[in-house]
């Protein structure tokens, strides 16, 4: 049986995460508002992806990573997923930090590759161009810092609910990167007017520091409400749905803790 080592899982961790931040939020940067000019009626047209395509972005970076290196490091790709799949009991704790710290790495290598890339541009300017999440006057809808740390919470649990839920064995087999993509997908649809959407402290780090303009000094509210609102699902999912797989890694593999007595699992 294949068992990946920690470098080798981290380093999917890596790839996932850097493809989720530089695809999603590189359609957002390059893509959403792209006009292109019309040289026979003399105007611009547009042809940009808008909300909507950028959303199916998001969702498309989980899904085709999930399939790539999920069987690897379990396709978290994200802070608040690690730590909620470890409050689950669905992943060892002693493996977070390297897993956060890889994912943080690999958010920022993609917004530095976004910034290099948008940089080739003339007259492009990242202040408040590089997608970065942001509440108040940060807010693309202008909402406060209250509701988007409400939104965050919630649509990060939700997130989770779906994760925990769609890696279950009694779930229709391979569908599981379909199901997490998608629930990701809606969550852009219903919030990126409120905060740009995070539910990933990785994906808001990853850019802000390039895009400035008060992004930096907002990222506390990207860390904590996603990782209250995955600590929250982590804590809960058993309870709610009865569902007890706390004996299993997101992967489906049996944990660390529980394999040397671990002998006959549903």
């Amino acid at each position: 049986m294949y068992t990946p080592s920690l470098v080798q899982r981290l380093g999917a961790e890596f790839l996932g995460t850097f493809w989720l931040v530089f695809g999603g939020c590189g359609s957002a940067i390059y893509a959403a508002g792209f006009m292109a000019p019309n040289l026979v009626a003399g105007q611009s047209v547009h042809l940009g992806i808008g909300f909507v395509g950028v959303a199916l972005a998001f969702g498309l970076t989980v899904v085709t990573m999930a399939y790539a290196v999920g069987h690897i490091s379990g396709a978290h790709f994200n802070p608040a997923v690690t730590i909620g799949v470890a409050v689950a009991k669905r992943f060892e704790w002693k493996d977070v930090p390297a897993y956060v710290i890889t994912q943080v790495i690999g958010g920022l290598a993609a917004g530095a590759a976004l910034w290099g890339i948008a940089r080739g541009k003339a007259g492009f300017d990242p202040v408040g161009h590089m997608a970065a999440n942001g509440y108040a006057e940060n807010s693309p809808g202008g909402y406060s810092m209250a509701a988007v740390f409400c939104a965050e919470v919630l649509l990060t649990a939700f997130f989770l609910y779906i994760i925990l839920g769609a890696t279950h064995d009694k779930a229709p087999s391979g569908f599981a990167p379909l199901a997490i993509g998608l629930g990701l997908t809606l969550i852009h649809l219903i919030s990126i007017p409120i905060s740009n959407t995070s539910v990933n402290p990785a994906r808001s780090m990853g850019v802000a520091f390039f895009n400035g303009a008060g992004a930096p000094g907002q990222l506390w509210l990207f860390w904590v409400a996603p990782i209250i609102g995955a600590a929250i699902a982590g804590a809960t999912f058993h309870l709610v749905t009865g569902v007890d797989r706390r004996d299993r890694d997101i992967s489906g593999s049996i944990s660390e803790r529980d394999a040397a007595d671990h002998s006959d699992v549903a």
